[in-house]
């Protein structure tokens, strides 16, 4: 192993994560209640808004602000719609828009690791990435609810049956006002409204316990990526490779167009990550309701099980250096 990339990956907190790991697939009976899991998620969540409506605060609204949102944006429509392409060769079209939503969408958690290994890295990043976060989220919903129901709409005009089509402003409402989405926002809102002050009151609770409790944060994903892992049951190689495979070519994808558009090291970094990542919390929870025909044992495993680890353990620190070299 390349040993810069063994220099990243030994690292607390991702050491922190393989423990969790081990710890579940031992059976130990480690665990972290869950309202004490919830709290971390949510504090990371607004910490990182914060700091990132403080800094915004300081840049303004910058030219390299509109080029990221919009490299976002364009993510955020490309993705789920190739992935759905594939998918459909292979399952059927209520599997493969779930599944599309999921690799559309981004994970929150994969972004809050990635944003404490720029930190640890020294590495500058525009706070507008968490805006980023959001707008790359709902998208690839939208794009799943509608593409289900064209298929409920032809399954009844050739004779079948099936449920009424899902309202996309209800589902609109849900990825808009989901609990983790509001406090991220509603941070960056505080965080850039109160500026440098604001943060120097707050310094010791938005940033100096931060790192403690991004470690107990990602010992519960270990234990909880053990868990579901158990449980995983994919039908064949396919979906295994698509979750590795896909989210590397999303990388890449991503990356390219960060090159393209002149982003910064740190930007570009947290684009290609969030284009890398697939959502586990926000997705699953929409399409359980918005496409109930889909099977949510796939879409939910293959997020969580495979890919979430996979860019923990070694995608983050090598899209990190291959970007560092791509931007010398």
């Amino acid at each position: 192993m390349d040993a810069s990339l063994l220099q990243a990956i030994v690292d607390p907190a991702i050491l922190f994560f393989f423990f969790g790991l081990f710890a579940g697939f031992v059976r130990s009976n480690l665990s972290i209640p869950e309202q004490i899991a919830k709290f971390l998620s949510l504090y990371l969540l607004m910490s990182i808004g914060y700091k990132g409506g403080v800094s915004l605060s300081q840049t303004g609204l910058t030219a390299q602000m509109a080029l990221a949102l919009t490299a976002a944006m364009i993510l955020a429509f490309v993705i789920p719609a190739y992935a759905f392409m594939l998918l459909r060769r292979r399952l059927n079209p209520f599997d493969a828009a779930a599944i599309a939503a999921t690799y559309g969408s981004v994970s929150a958690v994969t972004f809050i690791t990635a944003v404490a290994f720029l930190e640890r890295q020294g590495v500058s990043f525009g706070g507008y990435m968490a805006v980023a976060l959001v707008l790359m989220e709902s998208p690839a919903i939208i794009m799943a609810v509608l593409l289900a129901n064209v298929v409920r709409s032809r399954s009844v005009v050739a004779g079948g049956t099936a449920d009424g089509n899902v309202s996309v402003g209800k589902v609109l409402h849900e990825a808009f006002t989901d609990g983790a989405h509001l406090l991220l926002l509603g941070s960056l809102l505080i965080g850039y409204i109160t500026g440098l002050p604001g943060k120097a009151a707050l310094d010791p609770f938005i940033t100096s316990i931060q790192k403690g409790l991004l470690l107990f944060f990602l010992l519960e994903m270990g234990l909880l990526v053990a868990r579901r892992s158990r449980d995983l049951k994919l039908d064949g190689p396919f979906l295994a490779v698509f979750a590795i495979a896909v989210p590397i070519a999303n990388a890449v994808f991503a990356t390219a167009l960060a090159k393209a558009f002149g982003l910064g090291l740190g930007d570009a970094f947290l684009l290609t990550v969030l284009a890398a990542s697939a959502s586990y919390i926000v997705v699953p929870a929409v399409v359980r309701y918005a496409i109930p025909e889909a099977n949510a044992s796939l879409y939910f495993g293959m997020s969580l099980a495979v890919t979430f680890p996979f860019n923990i353990l070694l995608g983050i620190p090598t899209y990190f250096l291959v970007l560092r070299q791509l931007w010398g």
